[in-house]
């Protein structure tokens, strides 16, 4: 199962998380489970329950519904998904956020609001001193303590060598009082309540201290020498090498270089060479890994001699490979045994007798082998040896002789050579009589393990389990003060240990409202998870803090994920490079300043973990040695300016160097003038105090936005922005580079520019340094004397190191040059900023207004005294007046389409031109840039440097007339108040202006369109927008004028007439390629996407003027594809009027009272074929009319020359292709026409490479009798034998002249005509000898349905193309329904890609799959030759999935459901598609396996429409 452990979710509780499928899973049987209690249930991390599915409009619409969780409970859960069969597919981990709270009232404290400090419990004495010692805190501004662990500690006095989990500490018992967890606790709820402070303590589950009592009576609970025999090795290594401490302590290795004093390189040489030689050399540890030879043998052999019947029996093939080695379990030396099953198996020959010869032969084979698996096994420990060597010499260097290291000095008992990993309960004694030790469980049992870390290695493996060799090659760093806890994998392997850690855990969640996990990582995660359930059962709002070592955000997210840990410890200490911190700061800021709004309803992305920002942590207590008194104040604002909890340590605001074992905290003493106490005289305390009070009152007002700027080396300015009303907080630091105490700095730093207005200094510090050092008792630094000068709410005029401040107008909005004096290293300057007045009241209007958008703007508004009437009401009542066709203006319209009207599409400039002149141009580039906050994109570059994006939206549409004129005043007035703002604000007001606008629209589109987009789903939605992004008026390239009879005809002011002219919409082919000039109206594509695009959405009246403006256009009763307005017309396509024909019949089905589009007045534009173009009402006859003479045509024949024939009108066209013909047969009734010459289906690609000598050569001419053309006439036919029948249509046949006479062809007799001779001309059935197969050397696939028949080429009637599901879908009456499912079947098998269709199958010989219009030598692909012969189209794909979904239904429920799901996982990705184009429609075609075609449209009418067919069958 796929996991995804290390993406991390982080919510707060009282988000709604929303589950919903993925285009992959679309058509699935998907269910979505989770841990996540059910209310009234408390949490099992093993429980999972499913989640029900909602459907918001009503309908299983899977790119819609999804399943919920209303987050109220804090913790981490798991979710996972099943997927038809399979259980368990992916899962992930959403971690919900705690609420802490404080005070008498319960008051929410935010975790951005956490200002915590450390104290080090062993330093609080007893525990009557606490709240004098603790009250630091609280006057220091922090609100939460954390306490290191209260528990007894060890003898060693280390903070987290619990000494007993149990019990308290009998340090903080005064006067021999005992002190009780009930005293701690009620300490602890008095902090809360009275003081406003949390607290937390911390909890070690890694390892207890080696004087526990508890751990020498269970020794079970760690890990020996009896549990964990495979330990073995490591320890007699270990007791080794304290012998050899010993040793060279004692001088006894002086005369071979090493001395007890090691002190150079030399030392460090002879070292390496004594523990290679004498220790590793004798202890001989490959024997605990190997075999004994001659024991092995000798068994071997008497098995042999008996046989070996009883051994071999139960042998399997795996023993055959190769000899096993049997471990011991004991892990004595020589103690392995090998697998004499296999060691038959391998070294027995294959006979039934067995000579003396032949047995000796077999054990000297075996005796080889094991003396070779030995030698392996002594390279083995011999690479363990290796890396223990140089663990121990790096571990001596570091300790002894580096510059950063303890430098330990001599070699003694107390400071041996190397740590011990072991503990050694017992008297001394040599090192033979030590080693008896491991055979005698009694006292092996005892000898155990410590704790430690390893660097480097598996965070998630446990490094004392099996199969670690950790201890063996030295590779642990040591805390010989603990020994490791050894858990096993449940409750039951140590059931001592669980109880009593979970008893630990259920007395801290008690008392405490968190804990901080000490040692993480060396703790089992199953563990730790267990242990905070515990607690969590408890304190439902635990908070979790833990210090991870990982070194990788990724590894981080597994163990937040897995603990629910709130946030994750980091020390500004550990940047040393100072250019690191503005990512640090960045990475723990909310968003940039001037980030975008986010919607309510967004993608859940991947977060970074929560941070508590420490300048000092628990685990740095010596930070002067990495920094001098000068970093303390400016590291200290650095950190408080973070946007997120932050945290420091007891001394650090006292600049204490170090802390001595039996140190105890000062008290506070507002009065103090005594080093044994405190107040805000001492060290930072006063700079500390404002800076946490400010850290605070940022975060509860919402300055969520972050900026960091390296001014120079070592100046920092940190900004904090708040999004609603717009003030900031600006941070100024510096710190020193290098010591101020032996390096001279300049006074003077670069001059600060701050955009906005300056109205007081909140903070300035300077670190004031004495030239004498004071070091006597009370004073344990030994650091210079130091005081920090501060100065709080001042004026810029009074800071004294401001030197001058400049009010500088630009970008319409203010600024202030600041100019800086005395500015030292350890000084730092806070201002408070806001917009300067003007600004303020125009932002506040803005967002006045753009709450009507999200209520998200209702803080920070402002009423005006005077608004613009054009805003007095909401922008919806504007947008209602607006038709679809003005909705084309407002939203789409690209370049091409832009320039027809003398404009174009807006460049940005260094990038590119928006895709679309209305809205969606933006809103696509938008919708890329405001999740991630990209704000350097080149469109924000171009918001801030200048208003001519906002100008050219707004003067786009001033320029119109009506409502769309008033959208654009709309837009005017609001950009105006933009562009009194700020230019650093620019991008997200635009945003939000633009976005606004946008929904908007879309509300006003779908209320103006059918019940049937109004009530589905969001994909729906979005294909129905490819009506109004293809609907348009172009006044370049019109219709046909439509009668003056008509009614309902929409007329416009011509701008260079003056004149009333009629205005009908016409539908573009495709974007941007089709859609302008006489290249907008196709006739063929305007017909296939006429009933998705107009009928099915509701816009009925276009449709009908469509198809009455190309009944005009009739001539030779053909409909011309490339209309031209009808006068400059090309009639060399056949099947466009079918498609006009199945037009007017889709309208009169869908069309409440369609059919009486039958009697409206079509004005001919061709009255006979000879005739000139006539004006409209020249000449008028009722569509039915116009049908008529279409079919009459076609059964009477057409033959002519197109007009103008000639190079003149196509200079690719051989001259035979000019003929045009087209006619029925009067066997079949089918349609044929063409010739090889031309192409007059749609696959009408014509060959122009004079290069690859395909010029005038059509690649797909499809001849004789298409089969889509043929069940389009079906359709038509049977259509107007009931129209006939219902009285709607007064034609009952056709006429044919044939040699004088006279014939009449009835429309029930040409029905009848086709329906008997489809299946036998057109399928090509599994019989060979089928006597209707005139070709059947030509069969290369059965089960499947002729592309064509009868054309000249027999070979092109047999290729597998996508067109027959077309004739399914128009006269699904034509075909049996097995032999129609079996052929749907074939194509779904070789002809489906992801988004379209392969135009022809993969395994033909002329198939290629890649389009391209470049020139090249290639016959079958020159100039986009191969245009319909493998690239995969996406309109048949419509035809196809309503084809599956009419058959499935025929062939039973089963297979009718399980094809609704392969159709609702095929449309996913139409969806997924449409979500990411920036264009926001789908391709005309893409390359083989659904690649981007470069050259294909990418909207396209035809694919959008026949889509939107799928669904709405669905």
């Amino acid at each position: 199962m796929e996991r995804l452990e290390q993406a991390l979710f982080r919510l707060e509780q009282g988000f709604e998380l929303q589950f919903r499928l993925g285009p992959t899973l679309q058509g699935k049987e998907v269910q979505v489970y989770t841990n996540y209690p059910t209310k009234s249930h408390k949490f099992d991390s093993q429980k999972f329950h499913p989640l029900d599915w909602v459907y918001p409009n009503g309908q299983e619409d899977d790119c819609d519904k999804y399943c919920r969780l209303d987050l109220m409970v804090a913790g981490s859960y798991q979710y996972y998904f099943s997927c038809g069969d399979k259980e368990k597919v992916s899962g992930g981990y959403i971690v919900v956020d705690p609420v802490l709270r404080v005070g008498a009232n319960n008051d929410i404290l935010p975790l951005d609001c956490i200002s915590s400090q450390t104290y080090l419990a062993r330093c609080l004495g007893p525990l009557d001193k606490w709240l004098d010692r603790v009250r630091v805190a609280k006057e220091t501004g922090y609100n939460m303590i954390h306490f290191t662990p209260l528990q007894k500690l060890g003898v060693s006095g280390c903070c987290y060598s619990v000494a007993d989990q149990l019990e308290l500490n009998p340090d903080f018992s005064p006067n021999g009082r005992p002190c009780t967890w009930r005293d701690i606790g009620e300490l602890v709820e008095m902090l809360r309540k009275d003081w406003g402070m949390v607290c937390i303590t911390d909890v070690v589950y890694s390892h207890t201290a080696v004087d526990s009592e508890w751990i020498h009576l269970h020794p079970e609970c760690g890990f020996n020498l009896v549990n964990a025999p495979y330990l073995k090795p490591a320890w007699v290594l270990d007791r080794a090498l304290w012998h050899l401490s010993c040793e060279v302590a004692d001088g006894k290795y002086a005369e071979q270089g090493v001395p007890a004093l090691i002190q150079d390189e030399q030392h460090i040489n002879a070292l390496r060479c004594i523990l290679w030689q004498q220790v590793f050399s004798r202890l001989r540890l490959w024997e605990f890994l190997q075999v004994s030879v001659d024991s092995a043998v000798e068994q071997f052999r008497q098995l042999l001699q008996a046989g070996g019947l009883g051994v071999r029996s139960g042998s399997s093939p795996e023993s055959k490979k190769q000899l096993k080695m049997v471990q011991d379990p004991q892990y004595r030396r020589f103690g392995n045994t090998v697998d004499m099953n296999s060691a038959l198996d391998i070294f027995t020959p294959h006979s039934d007798s067995m000579s003396p010869s032949t047995t000796q032969d077999c054990c000297n084979c075996f005796r080889r082998r094991l003396e070779e698996l030995n030698s392996e096994l002594y390279k083995e420990i011999n690479q363990h040896a290796e890396q223990a060597t140089n663990c121990i010499v790096e571990n001596v260097i570091y300790e002894r002789l580096a510059d950063q290291g303890p430098k330990l000095g001599p070699v003694t008992r107390k400071n041996p050579l190397c740590p011990r990993y072991f503990t050694f309960p017992f008297e001394e004694m040599n090192f033979e009589e030590e080693m008896q030790l491991m055979e005698q469980r009694e006292k092996a049992c005892y000898i155990l393990a410590h704790d430690g870390f390893v660097k480097g290695k598996d965070l998630q493996w446990d490094f004392a389990e099996p199969g670690s060799e950790v201890y063996l090659r030295r590779e642990l760093v040591c805390q010989g003060s603990t020994v490791k806890l050894r858990y096993g994998e449940k409750p039951e392997d140590c059931p001592y240990l669980w109880t009593r850690m979970k008893a630990y855990t259920e007395i801290t969640a008690k008392v405490f409202s968190g804990v901080r996990l000490v040692n993480c990582l060396s703790t089992p995660v199953h563990v730790t998870e267990a242990m905070l359930a515990a607690a969590r059962a408890i304190k439902p709002n635990l908070y979790v803090i833990a210090e991870l070592f990982t070194g990788s955000q990724l590894i981080d997210n597994v163990f937040v994920n897995r603990l629910g840990i709130t946030s994750l410890m980091r020390d500004a200490i550990d940047v040393v490079d100072h250019q690191e911190e503005g990512h640090w700061l960045s990475w723990f800021g909310r968003e940039p300043v001037g980030a975008f709004v986010q919607p309510n309803l967004r993608p859940l992305i991947p977060a970074v973990a929560h941070t508590m920002f420490m300048d000092m942590s628990p685990s740095n207590y010596s930070p002067i040695q990495k920094c001098s008194v000068y970093d303390f104040l400016p590291n200290s604002t650095l950190v408080s300016m973070a946007c997120c909890a932050t945290g420091s340590t007891r001394g650090h605001d006292e600049l204490l160097h170090q802390i001595s074992e039996d140190h105890k905290y000062t008290c506070w003493n507002s009065e103090a003038h005594t080093y044994d106490q405190v107040n805000l005289q001492t060290g930072i305390l006063a700079g500390k105090l404002a800076l946490n009070r400010l850290h605070q009152e940022m975060a509860a007002e919402g300055f969520t936005q972050v900026y960091v700027e390296q001014l120079c080396e070592g100046v920092t300015a940190v900004t904090r922005h708040c999004p609603s009303n717009h003030q900031s907080v600006v941070a100024v630091l510096r710190r020193p580079v290098k010591n101020p105490e032996r390096h001279h700095y300049k006074d003077d730093v670069p001059p600060m520019r701050i955009p906005g207005q300056v109205k007081e200094v909140v903070l300035e510090a300077q670190t004031i340094v004495s030239n004498t050092n004071r070091k006597d008792d009370k004073n344990i630094n030994g650091l210079p004397v130091c005081t920090v000068e501060i100065n709080e709410h001042i004026q810029l005029e009074d800071s004294k190191v401001v030197k001058k401040a400049t009010m500088v107008s630009k970008h319409n909005g203010v600024n202030q040059d600041i100019v800086f004096e005395k500015f030292t290293p350890g000084s730092i300057i806070i201002f408070r900023v806001s917009l300067e007045p003007r600004s303020q009241e125009q932002l506040g209007a803005l967002r006045r207004h753009l709450i009507q958008f999200s209520p998200q703007y209702q803080t920070g508004s402002l009423a005006e005294n005077s608004t613009p009437s054009i805003l007095t009401k909401p922008l919806m009542s504007i947008m209602s007046k607006l038709t679809l066709v003005d909705m084309n203006m407002l939203l789409y319209r690209c370049d091409a389409e832009e320039r027809e009207d003398g404009g174009g599409c807006y460049n940005i400039p260094s990038w590119l031109p928006l895709k679309y002149g209305g809205l969606q141009g933006l809103m696509s580039v938008m919708a890329e840039i405001r999740p991630k906050n990209d704000l350097g994109h080149p469109l924000c570059d171009n918001l801030r440097q200048g208003d001519w994006m906002m100008d050219y939206v707004s003067d786009r549409l001033l320029a119109k007339s009506g409502a769309l004129k008033e959208v654009g005043q709309w837009f005017q007035v609001m950009f105006n108040y933009l562009k009194h703002i700020p230019r650093y604000l620019m991008p997200c007001y635009f945003d939000a202006i633009i976005q606004g606008a946008y929904t908007t629209a879309l509300e006003a589109v779908f209320k103006r369109m059918s019940r049937f987009v109004q009530n589905s789903s969001s994909l729906v939605k979005q294909l129905a927008l490819g009506s109004v992004q293809m609907c348009g008026v172009d006044r370049s390239c019109a219709l046909p004028k439509l009668s003056p009879h008509l009614k309902d005809v929409t007329y416009c002011l011509d701008e260079v007439s003056n004149q009333e002219e009629q205005c009908c919409v016409s539908l573009a082919a495709g974007l941007p390629h089709l859609c302008a000039g006489k290249f907008r109206c196709w006739g063929r594509d305007t017909l296939i996407s006429l009933r998705g695009l107009l009928l099915l959405t509701g816009r009925h009246l276009e449709a009908r003027n469509i198809i009455l403006a190309f009944a005009g256009t009739l001539r030779c009763g053909l409909i011309p594809n490339l209309l031209g307005q009808g006068g400059s017309a090309r009639y060399n396509c056949r099947d466009a009027v079918w498609w006009w024909l199945q037009c007017i019949q889709e309208y009169c089905t869908l069309v409440p009272d369609g059919v009486s589009i039958l009697k409206c007045p079509v004005s001919r534009m061709y009255p006979d074929n000879t005739s000139e173009p006539q004006p409209a009402q020249a000449s008028d006859q009722p569509l039915y009319d116009v049908i008529q003479e279409a079919m009459q045509r076609h059964v009477q024949g057409i033959q002519f020359r197109e007009t103008n024939a000639g190079p003149q009108l196509d200079c690719i066209m051989t001259d035979e292709g000019f003929s045009v013909e087209a006619g029925v047969d009067q066997n079949t009734g089918f349609i044929y026409g063409g010739n090889r010459f031309n192409c007059g289906t749609w696959m009408d690609k014509m060959g122009e490479s004079e290069r690859a000598h395909n010029k005038g050569i059509p690649a797909t001419p499809r001849d004789g009798s298409a089969v889509e053309i043929v069940g389009l006439c079906k359709s038509i036919v049977r259509w107007l034998v009931k129209l006939h029948n219902n009285g709607n249509f007064p034609y009952a046949a056709v006429s044919i002249c044939r040699e004088g006479e006279t014939y009449s062809l009835s429309y029930v007799e040409w029905d009848r005509m086709i329906q008997e001779n489809f299946e036998k001309k057109f399928y090509i059935s599994h019989d060979p000898l089928d006597p209707e197969e005139k070709h059947p050397e030509l069969v290369h696939k059965r089960g499947i349905y002729k592309d064509s028949f009868g054309a000249s080429s027999p070979w092109c009637d047999y290729q597998l193309r996508p067109n027959f599901p077309i004739a399914m879908m128009v006269a699904p009456e034509l075909f049996t329904v097995e032999k129609a499912w079996e052929a749907l079947s074939v194509a779904e098998r070789k002809l489906l890609g992801p988004l379209g269709m392969k135009t022809l199958d993969p395994d033909d010989l002329v198939y290629r799959g890649v389009y391209s219009n470049m020139d090249n030598d290639n016959f079958n692909q020159a100039m986009g030759f191969n245009y319909h012969q493998g690239p995969e189209w996406l309109w048949p794909v419509g035809y196809f999935l309503r084809a599956k979904l009419y058959f499935a239904k025929k062939m039973g429920k089963e297979t009718y459901d399980k094809t609704v799901n392969l159709v609702k996982n095929i449309l996913s990705r139409h969806a997924v598609h449409l979500e990411r184009s920036p264009w926001k429609g789908l391709p005309g075609l893409t390359n083989e396996n659904g690649q981007h075609c470069s050259f294909s449209c990418e909207s396209q009418a035809s694919s959008i429409a026949t889509i939107l067919e799928v669904l709405y069958d669905l």
